[in-house]
């Protein structure tokens, strides 16, 4: 029961790396996107019935790993306890800017909230998972035994701007596929700009990684490079919907070269005897049990609760007119 519940976080990690990244890339891009207020209102309503919902799987994904391994909970929550209060407090600046900005007189505090809510868990995510697949100082117990300079290593800043990257591109294809006019128009652009460079680094950052997987972690790098390579070619062709669904292939294939190269381990220690696997951190046979059955139940009615929405609001929306 721990392998699935192992699979089924990753899951969860990555639908919220699929959902909340376009949703990062959109908060980003907004104040080089959108001169205009009617320009930035449309782009913020492509996520304004969403975004929250996005937030759920992080939410779950939190819940599900302090259920089924309480050890690998413990051990991140108190080691990386500051970049992830840093999230946190990202995340609640991100979400009251949103809320409250169309109810304001003055936008200029609300739009600067909503960018570095959104830039710095774009980054930080990055930092906090490949300090995971590089691994970290823990002792016997578990405990983690560096510092925030520790997590603050060069490997880990690369995996930031590789997010970081990702994330923006995912957003700039997001925002073609539900805008129209000139800002289709400048969201296609900024995607053929951001691409290159996203490509380079998710690349190098991924093939740094020395993680175990093996033909399934390389199968899942490679997805990752074509997917990329697919989300530009179709912008260039203007098939906005094909360029969203390469870009998201390639956000699901990085979660899933991440975790492919984790397993056995939860959370790998520079001295492999410390580290945290998916039997030394699990709850409970019963409690597993418990939660697969929980999950079986209502997972599906969130997914279609889900979709549901997202169908709702799929018309694309229009900025301010050009005369």
């Amino acid at each position: 029961m721990e392998n699935v519940w192992f699979v089924l976080i990753a899951v969860l990690w990555t639908g919220y790396f699929l959902l909340e990244g376009f949703d990062f890339g959109v908060g980003i891009l907004m104040p080089v996107l959108s001169r205009e207020e009617a320009d930035r209102r449309a782009v913020l309503k492509t996520i304004g019935p969403v975004w929250d919902g996005n937030e759920v799987w992080l939410l779950v994904a939190g819940g599900a790993t302090f259920a089924a391994f309480p050890e690998w909970y413990a051990t991140l929550f108190s080691g990386f306890y500051l970049p992830l209060f840093l999230i946190l407090l990202a995340l609640i600046a991100r979400g009251v800017a949103l809320e409250y900005r169309s109810k304001s007189d003055s936008t200029r505090g609300w739009d600067r909230a909503l960018f570095w809510g959104s830039l710095v868990p774009a980054f930080l995510w990055g930092v906090a998972f490949a300090n995971i697949v590089r691994g970290v100082p823990l002792n016997a117990e578990h405990e983690y035994t560096g510092t925030l300079l520790t997590l603050l290593n060069p490997f880990a800043l690369l995996g930031g701007l590789a997010t970081l990257l990702l994330f923006t591109l995912h957003g700039a294809v997001f925002l073609a596929l539900r805008t129209t006019g000139d800002l289709r128009l400048a969201a296609g652009r900024m995607a053929k700009s951001i691409s290159p460079a996203a490509f380079l680094v998710v690349m190098a950052f991924l093939l740094l990684s020395d993680g175990g997987g093996g033909a399934l972690r390389w199968a899942a790098v490679a997805l990752v490079a074509l997917g990329l390579a697919g989300a530009v070619a179709a912008t260039v062709r203007g098939r906005d919907g094909w360029a969203f669904t390469a870009s998201a292939v390639a956000v699901v294939a990085l979660v899933a070269a991440i975790f492919t190269g984790l397993f056995p381990n939860v959370m790998p220690a520079l001295d492999p005897a410390n580290s945290l696997t998916v039997t030394n951190a699990a709850s409970s046979p019963y409690t597993l049990t418990v939660m697969t059955w929980v999950a079986a139940v209502f997972t599906p009615l969130v997914l279609a609760y889900q979709a549901w929405t997202y169908w709702v609001f799929r018309r694309r929306l229009t900025g301010a007119a050009r005369t």
